[in-house]
């Protein structure tokens, strides 16, 4: 097949990159490296079933042309990172809707399936455990940007199900905490990235808050074996999918396991999130995926243990 990959020089981007070449098809990264690198990327570069376009999703000319020749779409491009969403919300609110929005409509008037990368942070603050796609939002203020990325990312999933009411393919997909080599200690999923960094430097391994809040961090080949199957699956058109491990981990923990494999005399120290972002802040205290849809309809679920993907990540 001949596939678009929105944000493809990106962490997440560039490993499904290397998995749909690997599969066999001709693939198309548009990216403008404003947090993606060319490094991700450049081993496919004289590939001839490889394609680069250094641009942006907002530039309607370029996505036109990239689209009318694609069969596949998977979207990617966003700003991700809260670093970079309370640092810029309206570039990220720009970005992740209006972005979204091209895409959707080219790939409506082009009738190209289209897969939309969307995330736990959907969720907002719930206290649902574990969350399920049909679980209820809770969002703080307007005032307080942390949740723009939430609200961002919620439209672009409105506009994905309007366009498969209409009859095209399109999905959605929910990550929760990937990591993985190529990780970004400044953008997505930062905190494992920060950690090894840290370690690596002799140290502190910086927690914000009192380092009790959980998540579930998934590997990245479980993150695109799931994104992979969600595009291909007739039956995934217009819902939304879970796509993370369910074991359920405390930042405190996580920094203990990296220190134990990195650097055992590294010390810890706590912050504030207001020290760290400036602006009052709001952190969900856990965040746990109902997997069973993803299992029933997608025959996914993740496999590889934390303990083993942060020898990987490590590495």
């Amino acid at each position: 097949m001949r596939i678009l990959i929105t944000g493809g020089a990106g962490f997440i981007g560039s490993h499904l990159v290397d998995r749909l070449i690997a599969d066999g098809h001709d693939v198309t990264v548009i990216d403008n490296l404003s947090v993606g690198t060319i490094d991700n990327i450049a081993h496919h570069l004289a590939s001839d079933r490889f394609h680069f376009v250094c641009d942006s999703i907002l530039n309607e000319t370029t996505m036109e042309q990239l689209i009318r020749k694609s069969e596949q779409i998977y979207h990617l491009a966003a700003v991700v990172g809260v670093k970079y969403v309370v640092e810029d919300p309206l570039g990220g609110i720009l970005t992740n809707v209006r972005g979204t929005e091209n895409v959707l409509e080219l790939a409506y008037k082009y009738w190209v399936p289209t897969l939309i990368a969307s995330s736990s942070e959907i969720y907002g603050k719930s206290t649902a455990v574990p969350l399920s796609e049909e679980d209820n939002r809770v969002l703080g203020p307007t005032s307080v940007g942390r949740w723009s990325y939430s609200d961002s990312k919620a439209i672009d999933e409105y506009f994905a199900f309007a366009y498969a009411r209409q009859g095209l393919p399109v999905t959605a997909v929910r990550y929760f905490n990937i990591y993985g080599p190529r990780l970004d200690p400044r953008g997505y999923g930062s905190v494992i990235a920060k950690f090894i960094t840290q370690a690596c430097q002799g140290g502190p391994l910086t927690i914000y808050g009192d380092g009790r809040q959980t998540r579930c961090y998934t590997y990245i080949t479980d993150a695109i074996e799931g994104t992979i199957r969600a595009a291909n699956t007739p039956a995934a058109s217009g819902l939304p999918f879970n796509i993370g491990s369910n074991q359920e981990t405390s930042v405190l923990e996580l920094s203990e396991m990296i220190r134990a494999r990195v650097n055992p005399r590294a010390s810890v120290e706590f912050t504030s999130y207001e020290q760290i972002y400036g602006v009052p802040f709001e952190e969900t205290h856990r965040r746990v995926p109902d997997v069973e849809r993803a299992a029933q309809i997608l025959g996914f679920r993740a496999k590889v243990p934390l303990e083993e993907g942060l020898e990987r990540a490590i590495a």
